[in-house]
């Protein structure tokens, strides 16, 4: 309680299953980091009203009644370019997965996966990260046609970073990343950062598009 408000993320959830909305509203409210600033059952509300409250981030159904979760997703990027969306589905549809984050989402999980990870997800996120589920990052990996890789920019990144890289390749998350290389996440963080810099991109999947030398 001893927090201001000023000091939570602002959060907004857009889902148009009521318990599904209400367990996903929970989830936020009792978090120590994030602030509940909406909830919305379908694309049409909010795209009325996100843009007054402009939140930190948006967790996003896709398959909306009227206009979808994507369609909406693209239309607030173009007014709010620097809301965060993570993608919260029960699909594993390649074109919806692409169109997601052509779309402008930084994130695409599961629910399935449940509230735990979903919460890591958006923390990741919020970090500056792009968290996707393992098996989202791995049909991402496999539309990519490896190859080998003769990309001189490439040549820019230290081989921890490169380490880094191929797991997140793989498909690995965060977490998983710093496990498999016995680092903190902070690191993990850091030559994220550090390779988004370097390779000159914004996200997660530009950087193993390159990597892949797609």
């Amino acid at each position: 309680m001893g927090q201001v408000a000023s000091e939570y993320k602002k959060v907004c959830i857009v889902e148009d299953k009521t318990d599904l909305r209400e367990g996903m509203s929970m989830m936020i409210e009792m978090s120590e980091h994030y602030l509940l600033s909406g909830s919305f059952a379908n694309a049409e509300e909010a795209l009325k009203k996100i843009p007054e409250i402009q939140p930190d981030a948006v967790l996003m159904d896709i398959n909306l009644p009227g206009q979808s979760g994507i369609a909406c997703v693209s239309a607030l990027k173009l007014m709010i370019p620097e809301i965060q969306f993570l993608m919260c589905t029960a699909y594993e549809d390649n074109e919806k997965i692409f169109n997601s984050l052509k779309a402008g989402a930084s994130g695409y999980i599961l629910k399935t996966e449940g509230t735990e990870k979903i919460m890591e997800a958006l923390d990741e996120m919020l970090a500056g990260g792009s968290p996707m589920s393992s098996s989202i990052a791995r049909k991402v990996v496999a539309s990519f046609s490896p190859s080998q890789n003769n990309n001189p920019i490439m040549e820019e990144l230290t081989s921890r970073e490169t380490e880094v890289l191929q797991s997140l390749a793989k498909g690995l998350i965060g977490k998983e990343v710093a496990d498999a290389l016995d680092i903190s996440t902070g690191t993990v963080r850091k030559h994220v950062q550090n390779i988004y810099k370097k390779l000159q991109v914004n996200t997660r999947v530009e950087a193993v598009n390159l990597f892949l030398n797609r």
